[in-house]
């Protein structure tokens, strides 16, 4: 990318940056959960409308997306755009409005973030006169499984799109430091519930029932044990129960018992072979001590993998704002995203953007009191339209 269009982004993200804050703020003072981001999408439409642009709601009813330029080769920037159903503990004016609902994962940042980014790339592309265009993609619901990723990818959405860039609040970094590498960067993340079933009884004659306290123990401690058995050591499961319900009294043996987990893996050869597995050695557990059971296998989505082609202008474009030094990798997380199903059509670049303030006490996603510095904002929005330019000259072959 040409230094003027560097230093094009750079001066209308700069002016944009109290707006965006502004913007931020709004809608973190109102988030809404998966699916139910219809305040949101109506504040994105009308800033973008705002700009002379022509967005349109996404096809899956929330979220937004909005084209750049009118031919050539297309990429896009994704930011997501739905809450955590999660109480806001913070003490700050912009503090959530919404009972029960939290904009605790950064996706306030990472829409207002996409949004700078199209608003300098409307400027930069009309001055830049050449062919290439620009997919703005503001997804609905990516907390939820499955995620609007996957609603996009099969209406077609990204059919069309050489490559797709998105970034992802990082508490663990300063502000103002960046993390992208080719490779796998987050694991496969699906939701587990689990339902066992027996006559129930008395806790004092067990043998004459089925005891679902200690059947729901063993499923706890043996299901993960051998489902990492099964899987090679480089794609690891790991099953994690976050929640076991059996019960109510110390003399009561129940009917019922339900438990609830995360099943992860980092490879995708372990995660689409896990179903056979789970069905398989969860029958062996149950089954003989006399329970009947029930599996709800939520899929999520495989791992994000970033193409080295992707990573490469991902980092370029990072050291143009921040400075080389300032960019560094980042390991494969264990935390799920769906922005992986983007990658089943187009190459992915996926950025873990600093926004912890060293002068505060840092906290982590999916935390109540989760907060960025501001400051981030700006940063992120001239990384990815920065990428989107430099991607689109690569293309080209400028």
């Amino acid at each position: 990318m040409t230094a003027p269009h560097t230093a094009r982004i750079a001066a209308v993200v700069d002016q944009l940056a109290p707006e965006l804050i502004a913007i931020r703020r709004d809608l973190h003072a109102h988030p809404e959960p998966s699916w139910e981001e219809h305040r949101t999408t109506a504040v994105l439409l009308e800033r973008l409308r705002a700009a002379g642009l022509e967005p349109r709601v996404a096809p899956t009813g929330t979220g937004v997306i909005c084209d750049l330029g009118t031919d050539g080769p297309m990429v896009a920037i994704r930011g997501d755009i739905d809450a955590l159903r999660l109480h806001d503990t913070k003490e700050v004016p912009y503090r959530s409005t919404v009972e029960g609902v939290c904009h605790a994962c950064g996706h306030d940042l990472h829409a207002t973030a996409v949004l700078g980014a199209g608003l300098a790339l409307a400027e930069a592309m009309a001055e830049r006169r050449g062919p290439g265009r620009v997919r703005l993609i503001l997804q609905p619901a990516e907390e939820s499984v499955p995620g609007g990723a996957i609603s996009l990818l099969e209406a077609g959405v990204v059919d069309d799109v050489e490559a797709v860039f998105a970034l992802h609040a990082d508490p663990s970094r300063a502000v103002g430091s960046l993390g992208i590498s080719a490779g796998a960067v987050t694991s496969a993340a699906d939701q587990l519930n689990i339902w066992l079933y027996g006559p129930g009884g008395h806790t004092g004659r067990p043998h004459e029932s089925v005891d679902l306290a200690h059947l729901a123990a063993r499923v706890v401690l043996e299901l993960p044990m051998s489902l990492n058995r099964l899987s090679d050591p480089r794609d690891g499961l790991n099953l994690t129960f976050g929640s076991i319900q059996v019960g109510d009294a110390p003399n009561v043996i129940a009917t019922e018992a339900r438990l609830m987990g995360s099943l992860r893996a980092s490879g995708r050869g372990a995660w689409e072979s896990a179903p056979i597995h789970l069905d398989r050695l969860v029958a062996s557990i149950v089954e003989p001590l006399g329970a009947t059971w029930e599996m709800d296998h939520r899929r999520g989505a495989p791992p994000v993998v970033n193409d080295p082609w992707a990573a490469a202008l991902v980092a370029a474009a990072a050291g143009e704002v921040v400075g080389e030094e300032r960019v560094g990798t980042t390991e494969q997380s264990a935390g799920g995203e769906d922005f992986s199903w983007y990658g089943e059509k187009a190459r992915l670049g996926y950025l873990r953007l600093g926004v912890w303030d060293p002068a505060r006490l840092r906290t982590d996603l999916h935390a109540g009191g989760f907060d960025i510095d501001e400051s981030a904002i700006a940063i992120g929005a001239k990384v990815l339209a920065g990428t989107a330019l430099r991607a689109l000259d690569d293309l080209i072959g400028t």
